[in-house]
C-alpha cells in the first residue's frame, strides 16, 4: 500500500501551521511535506516532528520573491548566486529535518524566444544544486506545473523534465510526478508512470480538475495506487490537495482505502 505525506501548505487551514503537525498525526499521517520552511528554524520544525512522530518527506528550495508572483529562480538569467546560496540554505534545513528530497521549481518563462537562454542557465543551476545535494545523500526534484493554475511555467510535461534530467546527467535528479498536473496538460497517467518510473523520485496527488479530495473528479486512484504497488513505488505519496470542507472529514478516502 502506498505511503502518504500530508502536504501541510494545504491541508488543515484551519489550523495554524506549527500546529498541522499534530493534526496531521492525528489522522493517522506518518510524513509530511509542504511548500517552504524558511518562516521558522530548523530546530522549530524538526522539534514539530518529533513531538509527533512524523517523517520530513519534502520541501522545496527558497523560490524567489514568492509574495511578487515569482515561482523558482532556478531558469533565471543573472539570478544564478541567488538560487546556489538558496539551493545551500535548503540543504542547511534538509540536514536537521532529516528530507532526502529537495524540490527546485524552475520559475517563469516571460516570453518563448527566452527558452534556449533560460534551458542553458537551468542546465548549470542544477548540475550545481546535484553536485551539492549528492554530497548529502540527497534527490533534487523537478516538477512540471500544468499551465492553467500556473501559465508561463517553464515546465509543463513529464518528457520534457525527463530530457533536462538525461541532458545533467545526474543520478540524483529526479522528476515528481504529481498526478494533477500530469492529467491537466497530458493526461494517460498510468502509461506515463510506468514509462518513466525509473525516474521518478517523489508523487504527488489530487482530485482533478477542482484540486479537491482524490477520490473527487476524473482520476481513479485506487487504479493507480495499485499499479505504484506493482511498479515498486516505496516512496511517499504527497497529499497536495485543497479540502473541500473539513481537512480529517475529507480523509474517508484514506480510511477506506487502508480498510480494503
Amino acid at each position: 500500500m502506498p505511503r502518504f505525506a500530508a502536504n501541510l501548505s494545504m491541508l488543515y487551514p484551519q489550523h495554524e501551521f506549527l500546529d498541522r503537525f499534530a493534526a496531521a498525526a492525528a489522522d493517522g499521517f506518518e510524513a509530511v511535506e509542504f511548500l517552504f520552511p524558511y518562516d521558522y528554524s530548523a530546530n522549530e520544525l524538526k522539534q514539530r516532528l518529533s513531538d509527533n512522530g512524523l517523517v520530513q518527506a519534502l520541501f522545496n528550495a527558497p523560490p524567489g520573491d514568492w509574495a511578487a508572483g515569482e515561482r523558482g529562480i532556478a531558469t533565471l538569467p543573472g539570478r544564478e548566486d541567488e538560487f546556489r546560496s538558496g539551493f545551500d540554505r535548503a540543504l542547511e534545513y534538509a540536514a536537521v529535518l532529516g528530507n532526502t528530497r529537495v524540490h527546485v521549481m524552475a520559475g517563469l518563462l516571460a516570453a518563448q524566444s527566452d527558452r534556449a537562454r533560460h534551458h542553458g542557465v537551468y542546465l548549470q543551476n542544477l548540475a550545481y544544486a546535484a553536485d551539492q545535494a549528492g554530497k548529502a545523500g540527497i534527490t533534487v526534484l523537478l516538477e512540471p506545473i500544468n499551465t492553467r493554475d500556473m501559465p508561463g511555467f517553464f515546465l509543463n510535461r513529464q518528457d520534457q523534465a525527463q530530457a533536462i534530467c538525461k541532458e545533467v546527467g545526474a543520478t540524483n535528479l529526479k522528476v515528481q510526478f504529481d498526478c494533477y498536473h500530469c492529467q491537466i496538460v497530458e493526461g494517460d497517467l498510468a502509461t506515463t508512470l510506468r514509462r518513466d518510473f525509473d525516474r521518478i523520485g517523489h508523487i504527488q496527488i489530487a482530485g482533478v480538475p477542482d484540486r479537491h479530495e482524490p477520490d473527487q473528479g476524473e482520476v481513479n486512484y485506487p487504479y493507480l495506487f495499485e499499479l505504484m504497488d506493482r511498479l515498486g513505488y516505496d516512496g511517499w505519496v504527497g497529499c497536495e490537495y485543497r479540502p473541500k470542507g473539513d481537512t480529517s472529514t475529507g480523509l474517508q478516502w484514506l480510511r477506506d482505502w487502508k480498510a480494503r
